[in-house]
């Protein structure tokens, strides 16, 4: 059997050659430098696997579209105006873009959450716009929400929203405040009157009418009316409404529009 050659020899000598803290030193280098490769080639074996998983296989593709909290529209409707690419991989989907579509498409939609439930579906979790005002336009009826936003007109005017009538003269001071706030603003001022109602009224709300910014007045279902003023210090409005109510349960006219000095008239 043939000796070490001189290259092994060589070799000996040179690991056992130095103190016995070098050698280990030695040793332990590269031993970690070969996990290290180890590690390396295990995370790259399984970052491509990955990639394939979400991109290439068939396992995180989607295939079905959920739908919630629809109210008016159903959920065929936002499934079909989403348009969610049935078949792609999960991962690419791009969620901002079908929520702004939805959002463009479906104007009742106030706020809608798109997100990916693994491996297999979208969800669209819909809040819908609620109508505060509504304006009679022919025989349809356009819905106002919240934020002043007209966003549908329907043949059946929705129970529970006042109609909003702007009666607003073109001549005085009614013209003047529609020249200096326009009629957008106005109607603005008046979704904001519309939500300041006590609950115990707005039921029986027939109708929000503006003459001019400052001049908003409520029409009830019995023929009472109420003159609001504009749409400001709405909560103590509100408060004071509901306290002259029950002070005067015969009167007609109810006057809040300067809230320290209520008013009311008629029986």
């Amino acid at each position: 059997m043939a000796g070490p050659t001189t290259v092994e020899r060589g070799e000996r000598q040179q690991e056992s050659s130095g103190p016995p803290l070098a050698r280990r030193l030695r040793r332990m280098v590269r031993r970690r430098l070969r996990t290290i490769i180890m590690l390396a080639v295990a995370m790259v074996f399984l970052g491509t696997a990955g990639l394939w998983a979400l991109f290439g296989s068939s396992w995180t593709r989607v295939e079905r579209v959920t739908v919630s909290g629809t109210r008016v529209l159903t959920p065929a409707e936002v499934s079909e105006a989403a348009e969610v690419p049935v078949g792609a991989p999960l991962i690419s989907v791009d969620t901002d873009a079908i929520a702004s579509r939805l959002r463009r498409k479906l104007p009742r939609i106030d706020t809608v959450d798109v997100v990916r439930s693994w491996p297999h579906g979208i969800g669209l979790k819909v809040v819908e716009r609620t109508p505060v005002l509504i304006v009679q336009k022919g025989r349809k009826f356009v819905e106002v929400d919240g934020k002043g936003v007209r966003f549908a007109t329907v043949s059946e005017a929705p129970k529970g929203a006042p109609a909003l009538e702007l009666s607003i003269s073109r001549s005085g001071s009614a013209a003047a405040s529609l020249r200096r706030f326009g009629e957008d603003r106005l109607v603005r001022e008046a979704v904001t009157v519309a939500r300041s109602i006590p609950a115990a009224v707005a039921h029986e709300t027939r109708s929000v009418k503006v003459r001019s910014f400052d001049d908003i007045s409520l029409e009830l279902g019995d023929g009472r009316t109420v003159a609001w003023g504009s749409g400001e210090r709405g909560a103590l409005k509100a408060r004071t409404l509901t306290a002259l109510m029950k002070a005067a349960p015969d009167a007609r006219h109810f006057d809040v529009s300067v809230p320290t000095a209520p008013a009311s008239s008629g029986s």
